[in-house]
């Protein structure tokens, strides 16, 4: 298996780029990389970690697509970029199976869409980046950010989608899907979800559990929750921003009073492990379901270990042949609704 890692564009970037691929490649014998970046700075990270596998190419893209490029200008003028290189790559050769990249969204969504192109069926490609739950588990929130506008008929995909997504890369089996509404009644919302919800209630191959609350999100009552691009890019920072503030939180809290210092001495085990549960950076990025080769989308702020992660989804990913299973699963449902 070949992955592209795009080692610009990132807050940390190539640092933790080429670090967290490389700890990817230590754990699967039968991975090889392709790094594009800036080839100087990305030998001496190779060299400062004394790495020297066959497994690993080097492809100088010294140019980077920064959240200030408009999409279709990073398309048309950044051609020499480690984004625009990666993508065409990623087009180009037959044997290049997936793209990691912790650069700018828009122009990654746009080139995606305009140069890798559709799953045959799939509407709109759409982000969806995975938290976890209360239970122990894990959520999928489908889409986040890719498509503001949309229609009953996408977020019916998006719920296919994502359910396949679930089912090969993290052995969910029979993914619980919910609408996210603004109550769990039926009859609840605008058009647009009352329509969702019929269609989502006739859709064979999903396990729909009708509408959710947002305050579900984290319960572990739902494996994937299915939502407009707006709504779920708000839902899923409300909830990133709402675990962070609530440890600053607690750490203020400990600090104020000697008593509360004291008995922290004795639970700083358990406060470790619940700070590591809600790091966002230990779930890995977003996941652009619908193109015709796997796209993994991290963080710009991804650490090496948040690297490692993208780099590993996107090989449970190409391993678990979802993007066959998402066109098997969208052809059979649109047979369905023709008979």
């Amino acid at each position: 298996m070949k992955i592209v890692v795009d080692c610009l564009g990132g807050d940390n970037s190539p640092e933790a780029n080429v670090e967290g691929a490389i700890l990817t490649l230590r754990k699967h014998e039968d991975l090889k990389l392709i790094l594009v970046g800036d080839e100087t700075s990305i030998r001496e990270v190779l060299e400062k970690r004394n790495v020297t596998s066959k497994r690993i190419e080097v492809v100088h893209a010294p140019d980077v697509v920064t959240g200030n490029d408009k999409p279709i200008d990073a398309i048309r003028l950044k051609k020499d970029s480690s984004m625009i290189r990666s993508i065409r790559m990623l087009r180009e050769m037959e044997d290049v199976d997936a793209l990691v990249s912790t650069g700018a969204t828009g122009p990654l969504v746009a080139a995606a869409t305009l140069r890798i192109g559709r799953i045959e069926g799939v509407r709109r490609p759409a982000f969806c980046p995975i938290l976890p739950t209360m239970a122990g588990g894990v959520v999928g929130i489908c889409d986040s950010g890719a498509n503001v506008d949309v229609s009953a008929e996408m977020l019916q995909q998006f719920a296919i989608m994502g359910s396949r997504y679930l089912e090969g890369a993290y052995r969910v089996k029979n993914p619980r899907v919910g609408l996210l509404n603004i109550g769990k009644e039926d009859e609840k919302g605008d058009d647009l979800r009352r329509e969702a919800y019929q269609l989502l209630s006739g859709t064979k191959s999903i396990n729909f559990a009708g509408n959710m609350e947002a305050r579900e999100f984290l319960s572990g009552d739902y494996d994937l929750v299915v939502c407009d691009g707006f709504s779920g890019n708000v839902l899923c920072k409300a909830v990133e921003g709402t675990a962070l503030e609530l440890l600053k939180k607690i750490k203020t809290d400990i600090y104020s009073k000697k008593k509360y210092k004291f008995g922290a001495l004795f639970m700083k085990k358990m406060f470790m492990e619940e700070k590591e549960f809600m790091n966002y950076q230990n779930y890995g990025g977003s996941v652009l379901l619908g193109t015709e080769k796997v796209i993994v989308k991290g963080h710009g702020s991804s650490d090496r270990a948040a690297v490692r992660v993208c780099v590993d989804q996107a090989y449970r990913m190409v391993k678990s042949k979802m993007n066959e299973n998402i066109r098997k699963s969208i052809m059979e449902d649109a047979a369905f609704r023709e008979e």
